[in-house]
């Protein structure tokens, strides 16, 4: 029996300092191994230190801003 589950998780990081959402954000992809990941900011550095994190962990990133000023990351694998 081949059964494929896609991992979905999401990382409510609003309101955190950084270094803190980047390293939510890592630990939930290592976590996850492939799937989907969301990760929710609130600061463009947020925003740009979860992608950078992502991306040298393989996992590709969509970005939605939405009008209340934060961030919806999704990243896949």
């Amino acid at each position: 029996m081949n059964e494929t589950n896609v991992a979905s998780n999401v990382v409510d990081a609003r309101g955190l300092s950084c270094p803190e959402p980047a390293m939510l954000a890592r630990q939930a992809l290592l976590e996850a191994g492939q799937g989907i990941v969301i990760v929710l900011v609130d600061s463009v550095t947020s925003r740009d230190n979860v992608i950078r994190a992502g991306k040298l962990a393989g996992w590709q990133s969509a970005i939605e801003q939405q009008t209340n000023g934060i961030y919806r990351l999704t990243l896949t694998k």
